[in-house]
């Protein structure tokens, strides 16, 4: 079944679906396969790879939707900030003031540059059974900017909450912003039938602060790209936010709001529900636990939600798929799910 049209009709019940963020990560036995004669950056931006490692947890755990391996950084690296990988992401250069923002310079042509995500795309969709959906993704302009700032998003990023007062993160969405709409319009024309816009950093900001100064971003970036492919869906997930953020967003271009594992999913369906899709948020972390602990936090996740408008919901973790998460454990909740989720 996909995400958002064709559930699963059986028995006269109908079931929820289920993707994982990173569910095409390290904890699997075929992603390490396919690293073990490759490197991140390669599997990318090679359109084969890319779509290789997609395939390996829809043809191994059945989940509802397949999301584009990529990486969420490629914007900063397309601004010539010298993006690298070892093991993870190390920029060339900070903005750490004004001045840096003068030395960013676009690599060429973005349609150029986000070719390999569409031909990536283009693959999947190809390959990808017509009753599961194709997720694209890409950075939230906040936590690409905290990015740009700090080197990565954890902390209290006070440099980049400096940089919404003194300039640097205006001139950078000026900068960011083109490049930004085309990898999200390349990801849709290759076939994608929804675009994840993460936001891991928007949490680090008080609310006035996510109000004034990101919202404005967010609703800009949605409302271009939905003029331009109004049938594509938009999902935007946001980490460590609470309910008066969310409530706060009132963007009619966004179709599905990502929420974590902090926040209770029930009042998120029932005051969130009637203008968004809600997905999540099991919490990642317990997916390590003997699968008896698993099961019974499935079990009480679903409990929790009766008597909510579940044609509402897409079952997810409250971020992505940990490292080293037993698989098997992976495996047994899609299963548990499709069979026990349905209403």
């Amino acid at each position: 079944m996909g995400l958002f049209h064709k559930r699963d009709q059986s028995n006269s019940t109908t079931g929820v679906p289920v993707w994982f963020m990173r569910q095409a990560g390290r904890y699997h036995d075929h992603y390490q396969g396919i690293k073990a004669g490759s490197d991140f950056m390669s599997m990318c931006k090679t359109p084969q790879l890319a779509h290789d490692v997609t395939m390996g947890p829809i043809d191994e755990f059945d989940f509802d939707a397949a999301i584009l391996f990529s990486d969420l950084l490629f914007p900063l690296e397309y601004l010539g900030m010298g993006l690298v990988y070892n093991p993870g992401p190390i920029l060339g250069m900070k903005i750490s003031d004004m001045s840096a923002i003068f030395e960013l310079k676009p690599q060429g042509n973005p349609e150029d540059f986000y070719k390999f995500q569409k031909d990536a795309t283009k693959l999947l969709r190809a390959s990808l059974p017509q009753d599961k959906s194709l997720l694209g993704f890409v950075g939230a302009p906040w936590t690409l900017y905290a990015y740009a700032v700090e080197g990565g998003h954890a902390g209290n990023l006070i440099d980049a909450k400096k940089g919404l007062y003194d300039g640097r993160w205006t001139q950078f969405l000026e900068r960011l912003m083109p490049g930004l709409l085309t990898e999200m319009i390349l990801q849709a024309e290759g076939g994608a039938d929804a675009v994840c816009i993460f936001d891991t950093a928007a949490g680090e900001l008080d609310r006035f602060h996510y109000e004034k100064y990101i919202l404005p971003a967010l609703r800009k970036q949605c409302m271009d790209f939905k003029r331009l492919h109004p049938e594509t869906k938009i999902i935007y997930y946001s980490k460590h936010t609470h309910m008066d953020y969310l409530k706060a967003i009132e963007c009619e271009a966004i179709d599905v709001l990502g929420i974590d594992w902090r926040m209770d999913l029930p009042t998120a369906l029932r005051e969130l529900g009637s203008q968004y899709m809600i997905q999540g948020n099991f919490d990642p972390s317990l997916l390590h636990l003997e699968w008896q602990h698993v099961e019974a936090g499935l079990e009480r996740l679903w409990k929790s939600v009766q008597g909510q408008d579940l044609s509402r919901w897409i079952m997810g973790l409250g971020h992505g798929v940990l490292p080293l998460t037993p698989q098997e454990n992976v495996k047994k909740a899609v299963q548990y799910i499709h069979k026990n989720f349905r209403y």
